[in-house]
């Protein structure tokens, strides 16, 4: 839900989802409340989170941060936004935590138009 808020909100921006244990497909709840407000996720295919996904991130947005290999990866700034997971939730909360993420993606993109959100990258070698 958030990657595609994001792609929307600041196309000239990229963004990745991905997790630390993703399942084979985008859930059915989340699929029926985006499709609501005109996004189509039904064709997305979750990816699990790597380091050299990591590596290539100026911002990692952690949903909720349990996976130490996300949470402290050294060198890149982990945002935690502490938002529940959508699966398996009834369609009423999986509606709550798209309202919720379309807010918080909104909020990033404000910080990234000025240039608040981009923390400095480290020198080439370091971690």
């Amino acid at each position: 839900m958030a990657q595609a808020f994001f792609e929307t909100l600041a196309p000239e921006h990229r963004a990745l989802s991905a997790g630390s244990d993703p399942v084979p497909r985008v859930h059915a709840s989340v699929v029926e409340v985006m499709g609501e407000i005109g996004f189509d996720l039904s064709a997305r295919v979750p990816r699990k989170v790597d380091a050299g996904l990591l590596a290539g991130a100026d911002i990692v947005v952690s949903m909720g941060c349990d996976d130490p290999a996300v949470c402290d990866f050294p060198g890149r700034k982990v945002e935690d936004w502490g938002i529940e997971d959508p699966s398996g939730k009834p369609v009423e909360d999986a509606r709550r935590i798209r309202d919720l993420l379309r807010a918080r993606v909104e909020a990033l993109v404000k910080r990234l138009e000025s240039g608040a959100a981009l923390p400095s990258r480290p020198a080439s070698g370091e971690r």
